[in-house]
Parts: C-alpha cells; structure tokens; sequence
C-alpha cells in the first residue's frame, strides 16, 4: 500500500538565479514536494519515530533555499538527496520549485521545475 507526505505551496524567500541581479534582489519560491513511504505503522502507533516528520522536510527546504544557485534543477537535487539521506525509507520523491518573479517578459504566476526520483531497487 502507498502512503504519501505532502508539502504543498511552501513560500520561501531566495537567490537563485543565472543573472547577477536574481543573486542580490531575490524573489519568493513555492515549493511542493510529494513523498511516498509506508505510513502503515505510525497510523497504528500514533509514535513520531514510525512516520517521516513534515517539520523536518520542511526545515531541510527552508536550509537548502538558502544556499544560492543558478539553477532550480540544481536546488532541487540537493533537496531530495538530503532528504532521503534523512529519510532512507522513503521510496519516491518529488518536488516542484516555482520562481514567482522570473526576469522575463509577459504576465506570469511564475516559471517552474519539477524533479522525481524514485529510490525503489530495480528488480
């Protein structure tokens, strides 16, 4: 049976960006990721030790938006490797970063990317 975390439309100020000027304004990024991981034994126990703590998933968003880079694929990487080395249950990760004000022509709510990685052994 799949169980999913869900982190939906985190809102976090940051600098990423290939122009100079992305690095020293910034602009607002939504984050929304979706983890699968048995959640079976937590619904039974109601123990913390037995789930995936969103507060922990959402401290590592918050820490890797801080560090500045130029592309968003890169800060998502960075983002489901340090969560699943945290989480090595978890079995499949994915997680959109949308840029609110990119420098680009036209109205827009925003520009955005998204990377999944499952963690599942081939068989």
């Amino acid at each position: 049976m799949m169980s999913k975390i869900f982190l939906d439309e985190v809102k976090i100020y940051a600098y990423h960006g290939v122009l100079p000027e992305e690095n020293s304004i910034g602009t607002y990024y939504i984050l929304n990721a979706e983890i699968h991981t048995d959640l079976w034994n937590a619904s039974a126990s109601d123990d913390l030790r037995d789930t995936i703590s969103y507060a922990d998933i959402n401290h590592i968003l918050h820490d890797e938006m801080k560090v500045k880079s130029k592309l968003l694929e890169h800060v998502a990487g960075r983002i489901i490797s340090k969560v699943h080395e945290k989480f090595p249950q978890i079995d499949y990760i994915k997680l959109k970063i949308t840029k609110t004000a990119p420098p680009m022509k036209g109205e827009m709510k925003g520009a955005s990317i998204e990377l999944e990685r499952s963690f599942k052994p081939e068989n």
